[in-house]
């Protein structure tokens, strides 16, 4: 493991199919796929992809969580493999006030969440303008993630569109590694 690094966390979603084709959805069933994007204000009938960048823009880790899934939760599922003293930046949505603790006291890891107004433990303005610097990389990311992928990725079962998904991720990482 090297030294302490920065790193950046965040998830987007990927629709297995179009809300008004759910019922005919041969993929996926069950109500835990159905998710909301609330930067949209859309829903979708999939996954999310849970994805933790390196300061230069590089998926370190990823996962696949069920739509429904917060991004609180989808967080303790990640193994964070991640050198001590490291600092994570995410957005408001992995506010877990026990959960940072945690990290901080075992595994001396500081998650460095963007705080919302009305929070217990408020940022100084200079900290939440370096939290919301180091975000931006991601959303970068996750926008050249999906310049990739197809109109519409087509998949016979389940598994072959996850691993669709994880050849994209791939053919991202090593672009982003070559150049």
């Amino acid at each position: 493991m090297a030294g302490a690094s920065e790193y950046v966390i965040d998830s987007f979603p990927v629709a297995v199919c179009d809300n008004i084709r759910i019922s005919r959805c041969k993929l996926l069933k069950g109500k835990q796929w159905r998710g909301k994007q609330s930067s949209m204000r859309r829903y979708f009938y999939g996954v999310k992809v849970q994805m933790m960048i390196n300061a230069q823009g590089i998926p370190v880790e990823f996962g696949f969580v069920p739509g429904c899934e917060s991004d609180v939760q989808a967080l303790k599922k990640l193994p964070m493999a991640v050198a001590p003293e490291s600092k994570i930046y995410g957005d408001s949505a992995y506010t877990d006030y026990l959960a940072e603790d945690d990290m901080k006291q075992a595994e001396l890891i500081d998650l460095m969440i963007c705080r919302k107004s009305n929070s217990k433990r408020p940022d100084e303005p200079w900290i939440r303008f370096i939290k919301d610097y180091m975000r931006k990389g991601i959303e970068t990311a996750f926008s050249q993630i999906k310049a990739l992928f197809l109109r519409k990725i087509h998949a016979v079962t389940f598994k072959g569109f996850l691993i669709k998904l994880v050849l994209f991720i791939l053919a991202f990482t090593l672009d982003k590694i070559t150049n």
